[in-house]
C-alpha cells in the first residue's frame, strides 16, 4: 500500500511537492529555532569559566556582566584603581584581572588590561588563550588582536592601528599621536574576545594623559582629576621647615622626585570598568562577595558569573518562548496545509478510490492507502527540512560566528530534536486519520455514482 501511496503521489507531484516544501520549511524553523537556543545558551556560559567573582561600581549584576565579559553596552561608572589594589591583596584572593573599556577601534572594543589577562582567562571549561602568530605585549604600545579583529580588518603582526575614543564604528576622536603596533593575534574561541583588542593599561594611560594634555577630555574626569591638587593647595604647609632644607636638595634629587610623584600620580587617578577575581577557594566566594558589596571605599558591586547569567535567561526566556511558540505554529500551519491539500484530492479520487475497491480493496486497504500518503509526505517533509537545516549550519558556520559570536556545532541531532522530530512525525500522522476515515466511509455505489 505504501508503494501504490508513491505512486499515487507521483501522479500529483505538483501538489505533493509543495505539501513537502511547506512542511520542510516548518521542520527547518522550528529545529533552526531550537538549535539557535542551545547553542546560545552554550556559547554565553562558554565565554567565562574560572572566574569566581566580577567586581565593577555599583549597578545591576546583568549590566555589569554584559559589559564586563559580553562587550555589551558601558558602564554607568569606573572604580578607582585603590578600591582594585585593596581587594586584589585580599588573602583570599588568587589572582585578578583588570579591564578597562571606553575605547574603540573601526568598531571593535578596546580592552585594557596586564598579562594576567592572557595568563587566568578562561573560557569553554577551562580552555587558556593560545596566539596564533606573534608574541604577548611587550611594550606598552603593543596590541594583541582577537581573530576576527585581524581577519575582517586584515592586520598581521607589524602593523600599526590607531584608536578612538568611545564605542561606535564612527569616531571623531582619534589619538592619531598614540599609534599601536599589533604584537599578536590570539585563535579562535567563539567568544567576545574574538571582537576586541587587548592593550596595556599603561597604553591607555599614556592615550588619556595625552588626551588631558591637548585638553581632549571629558569636563567630569577633569573636575575628578583635579580634586587631589585641589585638596593638596589647600592643605596647609610647614614653610620654616621648607626654607631650612631647601638648600639641601640637589637638582637632580628634585628632578627624581618629580618624576616618581607624577608616576604616583598617574597611578592614583586611574581609574578602570571592572576586574575579574579568581579566589583560592571558591567556599569563599560569598563572604568576599558580601565584603565587596559592602566596601567603605565606594560603591561597588560584587556578582557570581553563573547566577547573573542565569538572571540574563530570565530576561531573554520570553523572547524564547515567543519564537518556540511561533516555530511551533509554523508547523501546525505545514501540517493543515497538508490536511487541506489531502481532503481537496479527495472529490477528485473518489472514482479512484471506486475502482480499487472495485477491483478488490476493502475499506481498510483504501484507509491505509490515504494514511500512507499523509505519513509519506510528513516524513519527506522532515527529511528534506533536516538536510536543509544542516546545508544552512554548513554555510552559514561562520556568518553566524563573525556576525552573530555565536559558534553553532554541526554535529548528530540531539535527543531534543529526535522528541521534536518525531512529535511532527506523530501530528502528521494523526491529521493524516481525517481523510483516511472520510475516505474509509464512502462507499462504492456513492463513487461510482456521477454527480451533475
Amino acid at each position: 500500500m505504501f508503494a501504490l501511496a508513491f505512486k499515487s503521489l507521483r501522479n500529483r507531484k505538483a501538489t505533493a511537492m509543495l505539501t513537502v516544501l511547506s512542511i520542510a520549511l516548518a521542520v527547518m524553523l522550528l529545529l533552526g529555532v531550537d538549535r539557535l537556543r542551545q547553542e546560545s545558551r552554550e556559547s554565553f556560559a562558554a565565554t567565562i569559566s574560572g572566574t569566581d567573582l566580577i567586581v565593577g561600581a555599583r549597578s545591576s549584576p546583568v549590566q555589569l556582566l554584559l559589559y564586563s565579559i559580553f562587550r555589551i553596552g558601558n558602564p554607568a561608572n569606573n572604580l578607582s584603581w585603590q578600591s582594585y589594589l585593596a581587594i586584589a591583596d585580599l588573602d583570599q584572593v588568587a589572582w585578578t584581572i583588570p579591564i578597562s573599556l571606553g575605547d574603540s577601534h573601526r568598531g571593535f572594543r578596546v580592552v585594557g588590561t596586564t598579562t594576567a589577562y592572557f595568563e587566568h582567562f578562561r573560557y569553554a571549561h577551562d580552555r587558556t588563550l593560545t596566539l596564533v602568530a606573534g608574541e604577548l605585549p611587550g611594550d606598552d604600545h603593543d596590541v594583541v588582536l582577537g581573530s576576527e579583529v585581524a581577519r575582517k580588518l586584515g592586520y598581521q603582526p607589524g602593523n600599526s592601528l590607531i584608536i578612538a575614543h568611545g564605542a561606535g564604528e564612527v569616531s571623531f576622536s582619534l589619538h592619531e599621536d598614540q599609534p599601536f603596533t599589533v604584537s599578536g593575534v590570539l585563535a579562535p574561541t567563539g567568544t567576545p574576545v574574538d571582537r576586541a583588542l587587548h592593550v596595556t593599561l599603561d597604553g591607555l594611560d599614556d592615550v588619556h594623559a595625552d588626551e588631558v594634555q591637548h585638553g581632549v577630555q571629558d569636563p567630569l574626569a577633569a573636575a575628578l582629576q583635579a580634586l587631589p591638587r585641589a585638596r593638596r593647595s589647600a592643605e596647609p604647609h610647614d614653610d620654616d621647615h621648607h626654607n631650612e632644607h631647601a638648600g639641601d636638595e640637589r637638582p637632580e634629587d628634585h628632578a627624581d622626585n618629580d618624576h616618581h610623584e607624577a608616576h604616583a600620580m598617574d597611578a592614583s587617578q586611574r581609574s578602570i570598568s571592572a576586574f575579574l577575581v579568581g579566589l583560592k577557594s571558591r567556599a569563599a566566594a560569598l563572604s568576599v562577595q558580601r565584603f565587596i558589596n559592602e566596601y567603605e571605599g565606594e560603591p561597588l558591586t560584587a556578582i557570581l558569573p553563573g547566577v547573573a547569567l542565569q538572571e540574563v535567561w530570565v530576561v531573554v526566556g520570553a523572547a524564547e518562548g515567543t519564537l518556540r511558540a511561533v516555530s511551533a505554529l509554523v508547523v501546525l500551519v505545514g501540517l493543515t496545509g497538508m490536511l487541506v491539500a489531502l481532503l481537496t484530492s479527495l472529490g477528485e479520487r473518489r472514482r479512484e478510490m471506486a475502482i480499487l475497491r472495485s477491483v478488490g480493496a476493502r475499506p481498510r486497504h483504501v484507509f491505509v492507502l490515504i494514511l500512507g500518503e499523509a505519513i509519506l509526505l510528513t516524513v519527506l517533509g522532515i527529511v528534506l527540512g533536516v538536510v536543509a537545516l544542516y546545508a544552512g549550519l554548513v554555510t552559514g558556520q561562520s556568518w553566524l560566528e563573525s556576525r552573530l559570536g555565536l559558534f553553532i556545532g554541526v554535529g548528530w541531532p540531539s535527543w531534543h530534536e529526535l522528541g521534536l522530530i518525531g512529535l511532527v512525525g506523530v501530528a502528521g500522522g494523526l491529521i493524516g486519520l481525517v481523510p483516511a476515515w472520510r475516505i474509509y466511509r464512502y462507499s462504492l455505489s456513492d463513487g461510482m455514482t456521477i454527480r451533475i
